[in-house]
């Protein structure tokens, strides 16, 4: 008989924000690449007079997309896509328990701390003070719980 695995508390709210984190850089990626294909439809769609009084919000995002070089949008666009796929790799591997799935995680947590640091003194927002103290917390408990990981059957 097969029973299901128990996994920390912890552990499982790393992975659903990871999870998040992947899903929104997969949707970004798109979003990227989708504008840099369709960069002369999206000018026009900033252009309507549908945008003009119903969505701001998505004009003014479709103002910062278009102020994008093409290199710029292709660049961030690929660089979104890769680092969702070594997010994805992360979630397989924290939810699978394995050491090597932690060692990514722990990597590329630590590699972002010091611009998340930076980017707070050049503009607080609490959405950066967010994301910098979950941050933190992802390694702070996988720094202490690294050697359970993944020895458990």
């Amino acid at each position: 008989m097969y029973l299901k695995k128990q996994r920390p508390p912890a552990l499982m709210a790393i992975i659903v924000y990871k999870t998040f984190v992947a899903a929104f850089l997969i949707l970004t990626s798109i979003a990227l690449l989708f504008a840099l294909k369709n960069h002369q439809f999206l000018e026009d769609f900033s252009e309507s007079y549908f945008l003009e009084t119903n969505l701001k919000i998505v004009e003014i995002f479709l103002d910062k997309i278009l102020l994008f070089k093409s290199k710029t949008l292709l660049f961030s666009g690929l660089a979104a896509g890769v680092y969702a796929v070594l997010t994805v790799f992360e979630v397989v591997g924290l939810w699978y328990e394995k050491d090597w799935g932690t060692i990514l995680v722990l990597v590329l947590v630590g590699i972002s701390i010091p611009p998340e640091i930076y980017e707070l003194f050049q503009g607080f927002t609490v959405l950066k003070l967010s994301v910098f103290l979950g941050n933190l917390a992802v390694l702070w408990y996988l720094l202490h719980h690294f050697p359970q990981h993944g020895k458990k059957d």
